[in-house]
């Protein structure tokens, strides 16, 4: 047996295993891998970096279903990337939203809290 079948059937006995249906357990590999990619590259995940590895995860996840099956299934492979990179794309693009413009009312890190001033009565 070659590699993509028994990746294959990995998969499958995931799937069959969890009785999660697959645009699920794509949403959830893909948090999985960005959490990992973030804590090997130790870089934050506002960077593009942990995002990356996601992406390129994703493109082997789609060529060994490609291997493995013989064709390919262009609906289910959007579908399945679409339901990879979304969740991980937002938490980037937030990340670095919340990074360029500031965190708003949260004091900065080690900064010591800041009181209110006294109403006046």
């Amino acid at each position: 047996m070659n590699l993509p079948q028994l990746y294959h059937e990995f998969i499958m006995w995931i799937g069959d295993g969890t009785g999660a249906p697959d645009a699920l357990l794509h949403v959830h590999a893909g948090m999985a891998i960005l959490f990992l990619a973030r804590i090997v590259t130790r870089r934050s995940l506002a960077t593009p970096l942990p995002f990356l590895v996601v992406c390129v995860a994703e493109a082997m996840n789609e060529v060994l279903d490609r291997l493995a099956l013989g064709h390919w299934n262009v609906a289910d492979a959007l579908a399945d990337v679409a339901n990879t990179l979304f969740w991980p794309f937002v938490l980037m693009v937030g990340l670095r939203w919340r990074r360029a413009h500031g965190s708003g009312d949260l004091p900065a890190r080690g900064a010591a809290p800041v009181a209110e001033p006294a109403a006046a009565s």
